[in-house]
């Protein structure tokens, strides 16, 4: 007889419900932010430590040459990074305190994936890795970032916790 005990299924399935609900907390939470009007995008957390972020690029995002500004690229690759992290974190929202980028490609007009995944850490620091695929798959860009628990309370966000919806946005 082992003296190791299972749980009943229950648990792990009410443990599941909580991490998914933690999932669409965030998920509401990048909806909510007032950047994101400047963005035709949509968050989707996968699993713990990776989530993506569906967007379409447009003239409106060019630089002179005719291809995304690099402004695109961070944004992009520091929020899927950092919402792959924030998946761990269930109490504080984090705060991205270095971020390294390489542009290896330009990204044209069209639909684009931004895929964040955590790396390392779980208590005060977390390191999380991201790329974006351009419509036809291929790597444009990729990033490293390391992120901090700040004193936010996530319960705090009004985004967090479903009160506030942005214009436009189904619940």
């Amino acid at each position: 007889m082992s003296s190791t005990a299972t749980p009943p299924d229950h648990c792990a399935d009410s443990a599941l419900l909580g991490a998914e609900r933690h999932w669409r907390a965030l998920e509401r939470l990048y909806a909510s932010a007032p950047i994101n009007r400047f963005f035709n995008s949509r968050l989707k957390v996968v699993e713990e430590g990776v989530a993506r972020i569906h967007f379409e690029v447009g003239a409106p995002h060019f630089h002179a040459a005719g291809a995304a500004h690099g402004t695109v690229y961070f944004k992009m690759l520091d929020d899927a990074a950092f919402y792959a992290a924030n998946t761990l974190v269930t109490d504080r929202f984090l705060l991205t305190t270095a971020f390294n980028l390489l542009f290896t490609r330009p990204l044209k007009a069209g639909p684009a994936i931004a895929e964040g995944r955590w790396i390392s850490g779980r208590r005060r620091v977390l390191v999380a890795e991201s790329r974006i695929l351009d419509g036809d798959g291929n790597e444009v860009g990729r990033g490293t970032g390391t992120f901090q628990r700040s004193r936010i309370a996530l319960s705090t966000l009004s985004g967090y916790a479903g009160l506030a919806t942005p214009s436009g946005a189904d619940e």
